[in-house]
């Protein structure tokens, strides 16, 4: 059984910082790119970041550059997301995502599998 489980999440006030973790069991994760993707109320899920197999490479949303950091463990099964700077927009339930396919646009949740329940980060003003 494959299963994601994503934690770190919390409330923070605006400026502050949090540490989300995705660990993953049930399989090996280390062959695919990894992406974070937050969900607010009433919104569509929307695209954070990614980071490929290796760790090489990573990928962000113009609107977290700067501020997040991804990372990951591949002896540990899991991927960081280290949320610096934040601010009220960021408030949402973050889920960390494998692109098992390898096909599709990276910044699309259609091309990621296995999604987590999630962990709610509010950002207070």
């Amino acid at each position: 059984q494959v299963e994601l489980v994503e934690s770190g999440g919390g409330l923070v006030q605006a400026g502050g910082s949090l540490r989300l973790s995705c660990a993953a069991s049930g399989r090996t994760f280390s062959s695919y790119l990894m992406g974070w993707f937050r969900q607010a109320p009433g919104k569509e899920r929307e695209f954070v970041a990614a980071i490929n197999w290796s760790g090489g490479s990573t990928y962000y949303a113009d609107s977290v550059k700067g501020r997040f950091t991804v990372s990951r463990d591949n002896a540990k099964n899991t991927v960081t997301l280290l949320m610096n700077s934040l601010k009220p927009e960021d408030t949402a339930k973050y889920y960390c995502a494998p692109r098992i396919s390898g096909t599709g646009r990276l910044s699309q949740s259609s091309s990621y599998d296995y999604w987590g329940q999630g962990t709610q980060v509010t950002v207070s003003s």
